[in-house]
């Protein structure tokens, strides 16, 4: 018989994949980490438990690479840059608090974040693959903003980040005060009131 096309074994291998990962976010974002399984997962992504285990070695692995696919774009991570600091900043800052306060997203991160705590080899993989890619574009930022005069040339960018982004870390996770547009604007400002030339 001609014209039968065979089955691409790589094609149906990317989209046992994809149903996987969909599969962990959406559970976790159901039930809670605490209660999915990888038995949960494969079943509601329709492959053996095998399956995951040949590409994943534990479910924070899995749910790790589920949200880690989420960011996956096809030139990474950039942040905007108008030529204003101040103004692409507190874009991306609001963005980041309204992601924070958006239930679906933080139940699963609260999660992955316990994970992360337990675990050094997680934790590892995920300054690897995704914090260190996500703060290497935040400092391309900074440093544009450098070059444009508009923060200290010798500013310790790596200090930069931490000043912006670990008072919303530490207030999520203790959920000690609301996530809003506000907030966010304000700790853009502090912080670039710390870093003015």
């Amino acid at each position: 018989m001609t014209g039968v096309k065979k089955p691409d074994p790589a094609r149906r291998s990317e989209r046992s994949r994809q149903a996987i990962l969909q599969a962990a976010r959406e559970l976790v974002s159901e039930v809670g980490y605490a209660k999915v399984s990888v038995e949960a997962i494969a079943a509601r992504a329709g492959v053996g438990k095998q399956t995951i285990y040949r590409w994943w070695r534990s479910k924070g692995a899995v749910v790790f690479d589920s949200f880690l696919a989420l960011s996956e774009g096809d030139q990474g991570v950039v942040l905007p840059d108008t030529g204003d600091i101040e103004a692409d900043l507190k874009a991306v800052m609001r963005a980041t608090v309204a992601e924070f306060a958006d239930p679906g997203f933080e139940a699963p991160i609260r999660a992955l974040n316990l994970e992360i705590v337990g675990d050094p080899e997680l934790a590892a993989q995920y300054r690897e693959k995704l914090a260190g890619p996500v703060d290497e574009a935040k400092k391309a930022r900074l440093r544009s903003a450098q070059r444009a005069g508009q923060i200290a040339a010798d500013a310790d960018l790596d200090l930069a980040l931490e000043l912006l982004y670990a008072p919303l870390y530490q207030r999520w996770l203790l959920r000690s005060g609301p996530l809003t547009p506000q907030y966010a604007d304000a700790l853009v400002d502090l912080t670039l009131k710390a870093l003015r030339p």
